[in-house]
């Protein structure tokens, strides 16, 4: 019956979108380990280890794309585990685990929402992949303060990068400051890298953007 017929054709549909989301996280994961290291404690460009997540989101939707975003960033917190044994208390951890992990991936697939509304793919595209980038760079800013914060670390760094005047700022000014510099240079560069990557693929390939 046609009701049977459906049934299966979804069916196949969904298995061939979770298959499609293994291979993307896959190729994410093997991506992520492709680094140029920048800053000490973490602080890396990938080779565009971001893009396949972002990929999902654009061809299947909000929903495909968070789930395969949050798979993603579990397999991003096993990788990065050992991290935890710096937190100096249980809230750092969990902190830790929100804010470096589980939020700070799972914003990506949010991108095929972000780039719906605009007439053109190209612009949304654009758009989309700086502007879930930039919220994975929240996570990262919150997170500097909120489990990392050391002024003591913090001051140092920002005096051997030449920063001027910083003496006479309070201590939770400086930490503030040390975390939004700290993140973006190197989160900044990969934004840019991943919307220059994600815009020429969708212009070289469009096809690969359309909804699957």
């Amino acid at each position: 019956s046609n009701k049977d017929e459906l049934k299966m054709m979804n069916h196949r549909s969904k298995t061939r979108t979770l298959v499609e989301g293994a291979l993307m996280i896959a190729l994410s994961t093997v991506l992520s380990m492709i680094q140029i290291p920048l800053m000490p404690h973490g602080g890396s460009i990938t080779l565009v280890s971001m893009l396949p997540i972002l990929m999902m989101s654009y061809r299947h939707g909000a929903a495909w794309g968070l789930f395969t975003a949050f798979v993603n960033s579990l397999i991003q917190f096993v990788q990065g585990i050992d991290n935890l044994a710096y937190c100096q208390t249980l809230g750092a951890q969990i902190g830790c685990v929100l804010l470096d992990y589980l939020l700070a991936f799972t914003v990506l697939g949010l991108a095929g929402v972000i780039a719906k509304p605009f007439r053109s793919r190209l612009a949304g595209i654009g758009v989309s992949a700086f502007a879930v980038c930039l919220l994975r760079y929240l996570c990262s800013f919150l997170s500097g303060y909120i489990v990392w914060k050391d002024y003591d670390y913090a001051f140092s760094w920002m005096s051997e990068i030449g920063f001027g005047g910083i003496a006479s700022m309070s201590e939770n000014a400086l930490c503030w400051l040390y975390s939004a510099v700290y993140n973006a240079t190197y989160m900044v560069p990969e934004a840019v890298i991943t919307t220059i990557a994600a815009v020429v693929l969708c212009k070289a390939a469009p096809k690969l953007f359309e909804q699957g």
